[in-house]
């Protein structure tokens, strides 16, 4: 049985964050042939500096293109900051630009927030530039995220959980891989 990688990320640097236990309950339904990864270095990536996207970028940066290389598939689930997409995170994408990362790999996108119309079309338009491979069915936004969700961070909401199965069934037909 071959073994897949797919490899999330926060937009959120908060560990407790609705975006960090969205993506847990999102590994949960994964089948044992795929390893998943929640990156949890993003506040470790340099302010973007063109200066230095060379051969040899800061360490953090080239830790992330080669994580980012290795997976089969990439999940983001941000939320929306003033209206806009999270600074750390937009910084992360802007140090893939010279890479090839992101180029043809199959990524959902989960804008998971008070509201979310603002980040979201933004996000998917960088991820667009990044070339990512925008899985259809796999692109997400849940506003009011917060009222979907109960104190330990568990997802209550029955429609919520019904478009999380949908986005991950999508990736992971875009994988080949079974649905449930």
């Amino acid at each position: 049985m071959n073994t897949f990688r797919i490899f999330a990320i926060s937009g959120s640097l908060r560990s407790g964050s609705s975006n960090h236990n969205i993506l847990k309950y999102l590994g949960s339904l994964l089948p044992a042939n795929v390893a998943y990864t929640i990156y949890d270095e993003l506040a470790l990536i340099p302010p973007f500096d063109p200066g230095l996207d060379n051969e040899t970028p800061p360490t953090s940066v080239a830790a992330l293109r080669h994580l980012l290389t290795n997976a089969d598939a990439v999940i983001i689930c941000t939320p929306e900051y003033a209206f806009g997409v999270p600074g750390q995170l937009k910084n992360m994408l802007d140090w893939l630009v010279s890479s090839s990362s992101l180029v043809d790999k199959p990524v959902s996108l989960i804008t998971a927030s008070s509201s979310g119309q603002y980040a979201h079309p933004s996000l998917l338009l960088t991820l667009g530039a990044l070339s990512a491979n925008l899985v259809e069915g796999a692109s997400l936004l849940i506003p009011f995220i917060r009222a979907k969700m109960d104190i330990e961070g568990n997802i209550t909401d029955d429609d919520t959980i019904k478009s999380l199965k949908s986005v991950i069934n999508n990736l992971l037909k875009t994988l080949k891989l079974a649905t449930y």
